[in-house]
């Protein structure tokens, strides 16, 4: 893997006077969101313990709990957070198998775990400058191109196998794959056209005609129909109507149509399915990692429409002490999962909210790639001219150090650096490195 580390430059440093609110406008960022956010913080910051993992083994809640408190712009050396990101990170990367597996709760978790720990670490790398990690990533990425099933999807167990499980498992590691493309790791073409051709496998069409395909120009039959992204091919899911999505728009596939119309099955489900009830997540927090990234990805009227809806329902279900009489002030702050429950769940709950709610803030390197470029784009664009980014940052590849990439006045200053593929901006779709890496 040493060769496939592409060799990168350092292009510019942030401005210390270019400022420190990087939402685009004021629908996307309010007072209650902050403050939401800097509750659950402080809940995650109390109950995060020595060992930095909150009680739980599995790698991919505790690199969750990292990539809360990273997407406020804290990093292992700078921030009011720093200790809990250090923390975290410590607890795995000490845990790391010798072949670079990232799981160490039972060989069916394999890849669940070792994908989102993956692009967890490829965040944190990307803000920080710890050589460490930048070590780890090499053998986690490579493991992640050698264990692809044949078919190109992933399977639970890190071992290639003939066919690819589920999406589910499909998004944790186009997440991971992103992340490292953006810090000059090499993937594969191979890889990359692999899994994308397992991920449009997943989608459903469904319904009657409608005009969308000559509104937008898709030119496949298929287009004319409404359809979502499933977990298997069968029944569709909102987590997976938005994990497809996500797939398909982190492997350069900006134009395909199985994106937008799986994301208005997801528009939709937002209006209409989530729930506001004291102390919990309004989706699962599984389905709101991936919702929340999707809507973002999208840009456009679909993240303008959906976004305040998230937000807002995220700051009236928090828990607060006194707001209901089940709530005690150990719980202050946080949100269950849904799906995993116990001390785990609050924190994977109250990660991911805290995630969903920096998102317009921009400090993780995959929410960057250029200021009005990422955020606010959209399938209507993606054959238009392209756009290019603003040139903001530190482009290295593993085990560089670099202490110019630090932006800000001191450690407690939260810390924003997008990282660039190639000293390039890429702007999603009408990016030429990623489009490469996809024809």
């Amino acid at each position: 893997m040493g060769k496939s580390i592409t060799c990168l430059i350092l292009i510019a440093a942030i401005a210390l006077s270019s400022g420190t609110v990087h939402a685009e406008g004021k629908w996307e960022t309010n007072a209650a969101g902050e403050q939401a956010s800097n509750m659950g913080l402080i809940w995650l910051a109390n109950n995060q313990g020595k060992e930095g993992n909150w009680e739980t083994q599995d790698l991919g809640l505790v690199s969750v709990g990292a990539l809360a408190f990273l997407s406020a712009g804290n990093t292992p050396e700078t921030g009011k957070y720093r200790e809990n990101v250090r923390r975290a990170l410590d607890y795995v990367l000490a845990n790391a198998k010798p072949s670079g597996m990232l799981n160490i709760t039972g060989n069916r978790r394999d890849m669940y775990n070792h994908g989102l720990a993956t692009f967890v670490l490829t965040q944190a790398y990307g803000m920080s400058n710890d050589k460490r990690l930048g070590r780890m990533l090499r053998k986690a990425v490579k493991l992640i191109i050698d264990v692809q099933c044949r078919d190109g999807g992933w399977d639970y167990v890190g071992a290639r196998q003939s066919k690819g499980h589920d999406l589910s498992l499909a998004v944790m590691q186009a997440k991971a794959l992103r992340g490292s493309m953006d810090i000059g790791i090499h993937i594969p073409r191979e890889t990359i056209a692999l899994a994308i051709k397992s991920v449009q496998g997943y989608y459903r069409k469904s319904g009657k005609p409608d005009d969308l395909a000559a509104r937008y120009g898709w030119r496949e039959e298929e287009a004319r129909y409404p359809g979502r992204f499933t977990y298997n091919g069968g029944s569709g899911t909102t987590a997976m109507a938005a994990a497809g999505a996500v797939c398909l728009q982190e492997f350069g596939k900006y134009g395909d149509y199985r994106i937008r119309r799986s994301m208005n099955g997801v528009l939709d489900d937002i209006k209409t399915r989530m729930k506001v009830t004291p102390g919990k997540m309004p989706f699962d927090a599984y389905t709101m990692l991936y919702v929340s990234q999707a809507l973002y990805q999208m840009g456009g009227k679909l993240w303008q429409d959906g976004y305040p809806l998230i937000r807002k329902a995220l700051v009236d279900s928090q828990s607060r002490k006194g707001k209901d009489a089940n709530l005690g002030a150990e719980s202050h702050g946080s949100w269950t999962a849904g799906r995993v429950g116990g001390k785990s769940g609050l924190m994977f709950g109250t990660a991911v909210g805290v995630f969903a709610l920096n998102i317009p803030n921009r400090y993780l390197p995959i929410l960057q790639q250029g200021k009005g470029v990422r955020g606010v784009r959209s399938t209507e664009r993606a054959h238009n001219t392209p756009r290019s980014g603003k040139a903001s940052v530190v482009v290295r590849a593993p085990e560089s150090h670099d202490p110019s990439a630090q932006k800000g006045g001191g450690k407690d200053s939260p810390t924003r650096l997008a990282v660039k593929s190639s000293g390039t901006v890429m702007s999603g779709e009408n990016s030429k490195n990623r489009k490469a890496l996809t024809e």
